[in-house]
């Protein structure tokens, strides 16, 4: 959430979040609780000559819910003023209670089905707030995350219904346009089964040219340990760099199904895919596609069953979106905060700082933004200065690190922050920092040991 005033409102300590919400077929999800599945400290960096637009680790205090600034819940049975039941038959209330959506403390988000003892389930659906994830002209997008099903087979999974997908952007606020605006489904599984489905949703319901309401799919069983027994990611490639454009699923590194420009009319594909999308996670219970699978839940259903997930990104290739040329700031200038390449977490706002123009903001525990092509030449630096300002509460302090090239090397160097006298009370803060030379991709990161906002910067540089 933006702001342009001096005093922003800051978000509350429950500020960490991951993604769960439902395709427009229904989807739903369990999980076991008494044991967390390991989780990789950050999503990977990106490969070369990608650029990361935007990430999620889910770091944050155990039973925090999601980020707010990168997450939306969507609650109740259905979309304001749209279908009833999701639009795909599915039965649970959707909440934004952390005891079916909430951080596990160990950078994992976890969406959990509840049952109460009257019947009536619960369960999660996030999706992202921003809409505009497509790839560039002549470009390509990748949509990922790392993913542990809910970890139950056999009758206990009757009616789960995980899923990781994207909507068409103008589906949000209309929801009666589905499935013309397209729906892109990375990752589906029912009943427990140790399958992945991957989906394309156009054109016309029934019917029509994309097949719906099945629309265009494929499956693969999850390599190595069952999709239930273990951690597989999941990513989407979409490819707008040849003639004829493709939409690629994959999980891990097994490639299973691709959808063609080709295979529908010039206008179904146009009206499915030229505009943004959003992303949701979430685990659904009963519907459509559970019935297509022998139906659920029922009495032997088990609830409690989270799917686990660890990250989740956003990569952008070509079309302009490529990253800097190397070398491309001078570490001994003033670069400003807002102008990173990538970022978690912040938000940017008008500052009342000499200068004027935008700082970021928001800054809180696992929030990070990076500088890519930073150039500190053949002579070390061993100084770094940030301008920060902070009104954070009492007891309520954090570091602003500096890391060179990835998000997991150890700090090169560190300052801490508490209370400025509030957030657009700015000052400079000195640090000394290891010895430096070379081109670098800069991380600032953001650590504390509380989960509430504590810093905004607006700029920062180096020196000798």
């Amino acid at each position: 959430m933006s702001e342009t005033s001096g005093t922003p409102r800051r978000r509350g300590p429950h500020r960490r979040a991951l993604v769960a919400l439902l395709s427009t077929l229904g989807l739903a999800g369990l999980a076991a609780t008494a044991v967390t599945p390991s989780a990789t400290a950050a999503a990977p960096p990106p490969p070369s000559g990608w650029t990361q637009v935007f990430a999620d680790d889910f770091d944050g205090a155990a039973g925090s819910g999601v980020n707010t600034a990168n997450w939306q819940y969507a609650t109740g049975k259905g979309y304001p003023g749209g279908p009833s039941n999701w639009g795909t038959g599915e039965i649970e209330t959707m909440t934004s209670s952390t005891s079916n959506v909430s951080l596990d403390g160990s950078g994992n988000l976890r969406i959990t089905p509840r049952r109460d003892a009257a019947g009536n389930w619960t369960s999660g659906r996030i999706e992202t707030n921003r809409t505009d994830f497509q790839p560039p002209a002549g470009g390509k997008l990748r949509v990922e995350a790392r993913i542990q099903m809910p970890n139950v087979t056999g009758a206990a999974a009757r009616g789960y219904w995980p899923a990781f997908w994207m909507l068409g952007a103008p589906f949000r606020g209309n929801y009666w346009n589905w499935p013309g605006v397209g729906e892109l489904d990375i990752l589906e599984n029912v009943q427990g089964l140790n399958t992945v489905w991957a989906t394309m949703h156009c054109g016309t319901s029934p019917g029509g040219p994309c097949n719906e309401t099945t629309g265009i799919g494929g499956s693969a069983p999850c390599p190595g340990s069952t999709c239930q027994s273990g951690f597989h990611t999941y990513r989407m490639e979409w490819d707008r760099s040849s003639s004829v454009e493709e939409i690629r699923f994959f999980v891990d590194s097994t490639h299973f199904h691709t959808v063609r420009e080709n295979q529908v009319d010039a206008a179904t594909w146009t009206n499915a895919t030229d505009h943004g999308f959003f992303i949701i996670l979430n685990v659904a219970m009963g519907g459509g596609f559970v019935d297509a699978f022998g139906g659920g839940p029922d009495a032997a259903t088990v609830p409690g069953h989270p799917m686990v997930v660890d990250y989740v990104q956003v990569l952008s290739q070509g079309g302009g979106t490529t990253p800097p040329p190397t070398g491309n700031r001078d570490a001994y200038g003033t670069i400003q905060a807002e102008s990173h390449d990538g970022q978690s977490g912040t938000m940017t706002e008008g500052t009342s700082d000499t200068g004027g123009g935008q700082n970021i903001g928001a800054l809180a525990n696992g929030d990070w933004a990076l500088y890519r092509g930073v150039n500190f030449g053949s002579s070390p630096a061993r100084q770094f200065s940030a301008r920060v300002a902070s009104g954070a509460g009492s007891g309520v302090s954090g570091l602003v690190e500096v890391r060179l090239d990835s998000r997991s090397s150890a700090p090169v160097g560190s300052f801490a922050v508490g209370n400025t006298g509030g957030w657009q009370s700015w000052r400079t803060v000195p640090a000394n920092i290891s010895a430096v030379t070379g081109t670098h991709d800069v991380y600032l990161t953001f650590t504390s040991g509380q989960p509430a906002d504590f810093v905004n910067v607006n700029w920062f540089t180096f020196g000798r």
